[in-house]
């Protein structure tokens, strides 16, 4: 098996077919995260675990959180996450790859805050082929949507979103999709495709911004990262694998 065979199933679940593990999951990216915030790669973790390591029912709970009060929101939303980015055959996905936590910061700043964007009155209805029209800012976006997919879960299925089956979980994920879902101050479509965004931003950003765990995501892909240098591989006719590196790890 060649390292593109190796690579399909991934790749054509991020840019053909958009179906995670039974759920239709699209959408374009909406606004961009990387370089909002840069990650701490000081935050606490307890003695004898991984940050990052994903536990039973939820993405371990292992580091501090700066954006998320209570531990049953962010279990939520590592939940969502990992519908969106399934751990498969070729290596893990949203919690093992910490993207819960790196969302969890980047909610805390800057474009949590929308701090860098125009942010006043008046706030019309757009259309879905525009940008951001909303008055809510994305961390606000965020927990009212995590809030209503708990609330969904419940009515549904009389039970907390964290303890559904999968199936479950992408029926409510596909009614974000679809719009079936009402949402105060944004639609249900634009928050699904910030979430989406969000997940794969995680995935694949530098690990500085606390997600990539490990450059997993990179592994994944074949991605090199950012190498000081090209000068041993740019002449050779085979394809080369490179350790890939962090800007976290540049001297």
């Amino acid at each position: 098996m060649t390292k593109e065979d190796k690579n399909y199933s991934r790749r054509d679940f991020l840019k053909t077919s958009g179906i995670a593990t039974g759920a239709l999951i699209g959408g374009g990216i909406i606004g961009g995260l990387i370089g909002a915030n840069v990650g701490n790669d000081n935050a606490s973790t307890p003695p004898g675990s991984t940050a990052g390591e994903p536990g039973e029912g939820g993405a371990g709970g292992v580091r501090g959180l700066m954006f998320f009060k209570n531990d049953a929101e962010f279990q939520i939303l590592a939940q969502a996450t990992e519908r969106i980015f399934p751990e498969d055959d070729l290596g893990p996905g949203a919690i093992g790859l910490a993207v819960p936590y790196f969302i969890d910061q980047q909610l805390a700043g800057a474009y949590g805050e929308n701090s860098r964007e125009y942010m006043q009155a008046p706030f019309l209805e757009g259309q879905k082929t525009q940008g951001y029209q909303s008055r809510l800012k994305r961390n606000e976006m965020f927990r009212q949507g995590l809030q209503i997919m708990q609330q969904e879960a419940q009515d549904r299925f009389q039970t907390d979103f964290v303890d559904l089956e999968g199936e479950q979980m992408d029926e409510i994920l596909t009614a974000f999709q679809e719009e079936e879902i009402t949402m105060k101050g944004v639609s249900a479509l634009f928050f699904f495709r910030l979430l989406r965004a969000a997940t794969l931003e995680g995935a694949y950003a530098d690990p500085i911004y606390s997600g990539n765990q490990n450059m997993e995501g990179w592994k994944m892909k074949g991605y090199p990262g950012h190498q000081l240098s090209y000068l041993n591989q740019i002449d050779s006719e085979e394809f080369v694998e490179i350790e890939p590196k962090s800007l976290g790890t540049q001297h």
